[in-house]
């Protein structure tokens, strides 16, 4: 389904008249901004994290989903991708409470091998159509993961990981199911790195990962964009030998990966295409998914 993002917006041409200021007023003023223009750069001290928004009017979960964000930052290339990798790639999907119930018989009979499905937001969210996309993906017979869409300035990554792994984020060695996801991108709410500065982002991640890790036993897979990720995390680089790349690129190459990662483990290529939700492909034949799901 393709989706598109309105952002034009007026403004009025009519300017008021200026009012000039007293003599005191105006030598006053004029201190002033040669004051502010001789401090020195961190006078200002950090940003401000940006307020949260669960559990206010403009919380809107249901329209966040892993790549809703992508197409408005960074655009959409032309053409299919170029299957030119080293490996085979392997088809497959990501869905959210956005595509509502999936046939997924269908979606199984069109070629898909695997899903990710979002489970849960912040810590006030849970996918309402979670059990049919996750379950129903299982019973076609795909490879299934869940995905948690991530608000780093509304809680610690601790926090959100845990309410993740109990609302769906688990894992179980039984070969049908991914890695949790860690669906970390542009904020969807307003300040691009939610308010964090890099490091404090880079320990955010750390920090869900980790918990993830204790309470499943598998390493979260993380997904991103290599330019959000430079922006917010500095391009840390310190993930890639233990977290599985998903990498959301809408081309047709996969493009610079983020620092750390010398592979792509997931591919999402598309926000609309031959499956429900966007297009993906895992970077490799399907034994190789197969074993990814085994751990």
């Amino acid at each position: 389904m393709l989706r598109s993002s309105r952002s034009a917006r007026t403004t009025g041409t009519h300017r008021p008249a200026r009012r000039r200021l007293p003599a005191a007023a105006a030598l006053a003023a004029a201190t002033a901004l040669v004051a502010a223009a001789a401090a020195p750069a961190h006078a200002a001290g950090p940003a401000p994290v940006a307020p949260a928004v669960e559990g206010t009017a403009a919380f809107h979960p249901d329209r966040d989903f892993a790549g809703s964000t992508v197409a408005a930052h960074e655009g959409r290339g032309a053409g299919a991708p170029v299957l030119s990798l080293a490996a085979t790639q392997t088809p497959g999907l990501d869905v959210a409470s956005y595509q509502g119930n999936v046939t997924w018989s269908s979606v199984a009979a069109d070629g898909a091998r695997f899903a990710y499905v979002k489970a849960t937001e912040g810590t006030g969210y849970t996918n309402p159509y979670f059990a049919q996309q996750y379950n129903g993906s299982y019973n076609a017979g795909l490879i299934r993961g869940a995905y948690h869409f991530a608000l780093p300035n509304s809680s610690s990554g601790a926090t959100q990981a845990a309410y993740f792994v109990s609302h769906g984020g688990g894992w179980s060695a039984d070969g049908k199911t991914l890695p949790p996801a860690l669906d970390i991108e542009y904020n969807p709410y307003g300040a691009t790195c939610y308010g964090l500065g890099q490091s404090a982002m880079v320990s955010w991640i750390r920090d869900f990962s980790t918990t993830v890790h204790s309470r499943t036993g598998r390493y979260p897979t993380i997904y991103t964009t290599t330019n959000w990720w430079a922006q917010c995390t500095g391009n840390y680089g310190g993930f890639g030998t233990t977290n599985p790349l998903w990498v959301a690129r809408y081309a047709s190459t996969v493009g610079t990966l983020p620092n750390g990662w010398g592979y792509q483990t997931f591919w999402q290529f598309a926000d609309s295409g031959t499956f429900p939700g966007d297009q993906n492909y895992f970077n490799g034949a399907a034994d190789r998914l197969r074993a990814l799901a085994l751990g």
